[in-house]
């Protein structure tokens, strides 16, 4: 079966299928439970992928929509059974369990699977009542002592909502890959998104995209979240500015454990990620044999507050290079260089919002800089890059979101010498569905940004990397509209890094 067959299989239809075909596995401990319509209408997922296992994820919503936020279900606790097996027919089933989903949090799905072997391919699929849910694909990690020859993997961010269709998902669905990493902006917050049932309702919208589930359904997905997942730049506790007013720090609170919670119930996170209040753990670490390590981060729960609220930049504010500023958190920033230090892994990718390089957008003689990027925050910025080249880390890969546009950088020892050192590499993916509105002041400014080799807001798109031992390679993949389905998606350039060479070439 291929990529292409198996996501025409892997809807609705494809339980049903599988139902006729092979019957399904005799287990007494489904749930007799009712649902008004399909409770599997926000499809499946799977994430968090070990050498022994990973997440799978779905929710119970017949009613995804239902204003109340809780997708039409009733306030009783119900039990969903899943089964994971070798083949898409279910022959061959290798696990299989229970989960009582509860009302409080959302009838969502975490069913945290173990037992499985390394670096290979499974499909899954859950039961309540007599309803079934359209069949995922997952993938297992290589064992931490594997020496793997490759790993695939596409870069998203950035999807604001567009009808329910989105093109970039629909190609990147059809793709072979053993894994998705979206870094941020899952979903855009609305001005009367404030309660938890607004987070959910607006969760549910987006997971309504039948693209969007295909490509759930394709591939285990690892996902952060940045800022519109809550609020747009916000900082910690702290509120930004929406025309007047801001929120309260009280009311921002509230509304931070609202969004919190909301993303952990929609995303396929382990039980661990589960938020207590307005706090989460999200920052962690995945490991892919001795050939990459991901370290995933979170730049917005811990970070100062911005600078400058200019956009999209300001002049640069001197208390920008301040020590004692930070955009991780002083433990996060700690639990990151142990990681490194203590890394295996050929290639070390930091996973993680906002744009790493320092970018002046001032064509003349000013400095001006987007504050709630790194250039907000030098002095991480430079720690980072200072550590990675004191401690000679392996091939550090910087891959980030945010700015609606597709960037290749350079990361400098002194990014005011085009001379200087290179010590790693960003590649920002350009956005799934959001415009750039400012890509006229990104491309005005690059030529006077020597160490940005490539910057482009027109277009919408993906990241597709391809990781061997020897050479990384990223593949810009544009859509025609963000929208529009029919058109396949294309290449715009590639750019390569070899092993122990930071920087990347165009191919």
């Amino acid at each position: 079966m291929n990529r292409r067959n198996f996501l025409s299989l892997s809807g609705a239809g494809a339980a049903a299928f599988a139902l006729a075909v092979n019957g399904y596995t005799e287990n007494r401990a489904w749930a007799s439970t009712a649902f008004p319509s399909y409770p599997f209408a926000l499809g499946v997922a799977s994430g968090e992928p070990a050498p022994d296992g990973v997440v799978l994820w779905t929710r119970l919503a017949p009613e995804p929509l239902d204003p109340e936020g809780r997708g039409g279900m009733p306030s009783g606790n119900v039990r969903v059974e899943w089964e994971v097996a070798e083949d898409e027919s279910f022959t061959r089933v290798v696990r299989r369990g229970s989960e009582v989903t509860l009302s409080e949090l959302g009838h969502s799905v975490h069913a945290e699977v173990t037992g499985l072997s390394p670096a290979r391919e499974y499909f899954y699929r859950f039961r309540a009542g007599s309803e079934i849910s359209p069949v995922g694909r997952t993938k297992t990690a290589p064992a931490r002592t594997a020496s793997p020859q490759s790993l695939s993997f596409a870069l998203a961010s950035c999807q604001a909502w567009v009808g329910g269709r989105y093109a970039a998902y629909r190609n990147l669905a059809a793709e072979d890959l053993d894994l998705v990493v979206h870094v941020g902006d899952y979903i855009y917050e609305e001005r009367n998104t404030e309660k938890l049932a607004d987070f959910r309702r607006l969760h549910s919208e987006y997971k309504t995209s039948p693209d969007l589930q295909a490509a759930h359904a394709a591939f285990p997905f690892v996902v952060t979240f940045d800022d519109h997942e809550i609020e747009n730049n916000w900082a910690d506790k702290i509120s930004q500015p929406d025309g007047e007013a801001s929120n309260s720090p009280e009311r921002f609170v509230e509304l931070r454990a609202a969004a919190f919670q909301a993303y952990w119930e929609n995303m396929p996170l382990r039980r661990d990620a589960r938020p207590e209040g307005p706090d989460m753990r999200l920052y962690r670490r995945l490991q892919f044999g001795r050939l990459a390590q991901f370290d995933v981060l979170d730049t917005r729960q811990y970070r100062d507050d911005q600078l400058q609220e200019g956009f999209p930049s300001a002049p640069l504010d001197p208390r920008a290079v301040d020590s004692s500023r930070t955009l991780t958190g002083d433990n996060q920033e700690r639990w990151l260089f142990n990681g490194l230090e203590k890394s295996t892994a050929r290639w070390n990718i930091l996973a993680q919002q906002t744009i790493m390089t320092q970018f002046d957008y001032d064509t003349g003689p000013g400095v001006a800089v987007n504050h709630d990027q790194w250039d907000g925050y030098a002095a991480s910025r430079a720690r980072y890059l200072d550590f990675v080249s004191r401690n000679d880390v392996s091939n550090p890969v910087v891959l980030s979101g945010d700015w609606h546009s597709a960037w290749v950088n350079d990361l400098k020892s002194d990014f005011g010498d085009a001379a200087s050192k290179t010590l790693a590499t960003e590649f920002v993916s350009t956005s799934i569905s959001s415009g750039c509105g400012w890509a006229g002041a990104v491309a005005a400014a690059v030529s006077h940004n020597p160490h940005v080799k490539f910057a482009d807001g027109s277009k919408r798109g993906y990241t597709r990397c391809t990781v061997t031992p020897e050479t990384w390679r990223s593949d810009f993949r544009i859509v025609t509209s963000a929208a529009d389905t029919a058109d396949p998606a294309t290449t715009q350039n590639s750019w390569v890094v070899r092993n122990g060479r930071p920087g990347a070439q165009q191919v």
